[in-house]
């Protein structure tokens, strides 16, 4: 559906790359296919101990003695549907489809957050008649629930005097600083106790939120799923003493979470009521989030009863904790105009059967104020009596904008585009702050097509900016030095 489509041979590879499943922490087959594309190429592949990728290939002639330039982008996608799509991530390769300049997929995540990125480094590699220096190209794995590939590369496996890391969401952006980010999760039992006769069984939902990416799109006001199910089930159980069976909402810590389902038992002496209160709250929700969810839905549908509800003080103390629990932006950066410094997403809430798991990804560019709101969450949990962890902890990317390669590179995209580039850093997780512990002589930039509603399945990249994107790449390569 793509081979009509410019460049021809970038989009032919992101449709090779998108028919091999590829979730994060599940990249074997598509290390492999990696490795396998090296090697057909005759080009030294090497696959180091986590499974990062680096492929190298000699300058063309006449530039075989420039600086080498490395060209990074990251092997694993984020995996989510639609609630009605029937999908398997494990096994499916991802259906895409064009509509007017775009490239779109069936109910699910497309892929090009970070594939574009992939495939245009798979088409310099491949490429007979580019103008380039030596490359080094670096595929890392688990970019997006951990960035594990960029934080266990090791130093001495890479000669590159810059780096193009190829992972930003819009074509009039360079990139040269990003947050850091740390994983909370907090957790614990609850004890069950038997429900009593006189009570009947709906089914919750919120969903039709736009969800999104917890940093890139953090700032935009969208409704978090689980932030209003908890509204909801708070005001519930004190006008209507309902009872929670369970509570799931969300998915993944990177994703704003666009759905939210809840069991509960009602008394059937306030059916009408509550009933006419989901309905009240479904309008004032809509009314509230008009303009960043409008197919947002509260609605509730009979079930069948459950035999057990969450004990009626811990039942209290998870909502109140939820309700408390930071959420969005924290605070907006003193220094750089409109950009968020530290944020959380209150990404999962499962309660289930006498245990109860709630995940977060808290985000700074500032580390000791990322741990501060780290900290803060943790207080929150524990006053509930849960117990908290912190993983996957990764450092922010500190910006230097006057380094020569981003001097140059703003230069080149005003002699290409007429206008200035909008340098900046972003709210989003990106490797090169790792990947400079062990490269600290690297001078990086990160650089992409537009790319919009990434992590969700709206996401889609418009074909007219790849396009932009690969002229762009093509003439760095020939110019940087």
């Amino acid at each position: 559906m793509l081979n009509s489509l410019e460049p021809k041979t970038l989009w032919a590879n992101f449709s090779a790359l998108n028919a091999v499943p590829r979730p994060s922490k599940k990249e074997e087959r598509v290390i492999a296919f990696i490795v396998q594309f090296g090697k057909q190429l005759g080009l030294p592949t090497y696959r180091d101990e986590v499974g990062n990728v680096i492929i190298k290939k000699p300058g063309s002639k006449g530039l075989e003695k420039r600086p080498c330039i490395c060209l990074q982008s990251h092997l694993d996608m984020v995996h989510q549907k639609n609630a009605n799509t029937v999908f398997d991530f494990d096994q499916q390769g991802i259906e895409m489809f064009v509509e007017g300049d775009w490239v779109k997929a069936k109910g699910t995540t497309l892929g090009a957050d970070n594939g574009i990125g992939v495939a245009a480094i798979m088409s310099v590699l491949q490429a007979k008649d580019l103008a380039h220096p030596p490359i080094e190209a670096l595929f890392t794995i688990d970019e997006e629930t951990g960035m594990t590939g960029a934080l266990n590369l090791k130093g001495g496996l890479l000669d590159a005097k810059y780096m193009l890391n190829l992972d930003t969401e819009d074509d009039r952006e360079l990139t040269i600083g990003c947050a850091g980010g740390v994983d909370v999760t907090a957790g614990g039992n609850y004890s069950e106790e038997a429900l009593e006769e006189g009570f009947t069984a709906y089914r919750i939902s919120v969903k039709g939120l736009t969800g999104g990416h917890s940093g890139m799109d953090i700032h935009l006001g969208r409704g978090n799923a689980n932030k209003l199910m908890n509204r909801i089930l708070a005001q519930a159980t004190e006008k209507f003493a309902v009872r929670i069976n369970q509570i799931d909402g969300g998915s993944l810590r990177n994703a704003i979470p666009r759905e939210s389902f809840a069991l509960i038992a009602l008394p059937l002496k306030h059916q009408k009521a509550f009933l006419e209160f989901i309905g009240h709250k479904n309008n004032i929700l809509k009314a509230e989030y008009k303009s960043t969810d409008p197919h947002l839905q509260l609605t509730a549908e009979p079930s069948e009863l459950p035999k057990k509800v969450l004990n009626k003080v811990f039942e209290s103390q998870l909502l109140k904790t939820i309700y408390a629990c930071p959420c969005g932006i924290y605070r907006m950066s003193p220094d750089i105009d409109r950009l968020v410094q530290t944020s959380n997403n209150l990404a999962r809430v499962l309660v289930k059967d006498g245990s109860y798991t709630i995940q977060c990804l808290t985000r700074s560019s500032v580390d000791s104020e990322k741990m501060d709101l780290a900290n803060a969450i943790k207080s929150c949990f524990e006053l509930c009596g849960a117990s908290i962890t912190f993983a996957g902890a990764y450092p922010g990317w500190t910006p230097q904008p006057d380094s020569e390669l981003v001097k140059t590179m703003s230069a080149l995209y005003k002699e290409l585009y007429k206008d200035n580039a909008h340098v900046n850093a972003c709210h989003a997780g990106l490797e090169c702050g790792i990947l400079g512990n062990n490269y600290a002589h690297m001078q990086m930039i990160s650089f992409g097509p537009n790319i919009r509603g990434a992590h969700s399945p709206d996401e889609c990249v418009q074909i007219s900016s790849v396009q932009k994107f690969w002229s762009y790449l093509l003439e760095a390569l020939k110019r940087l030095q």
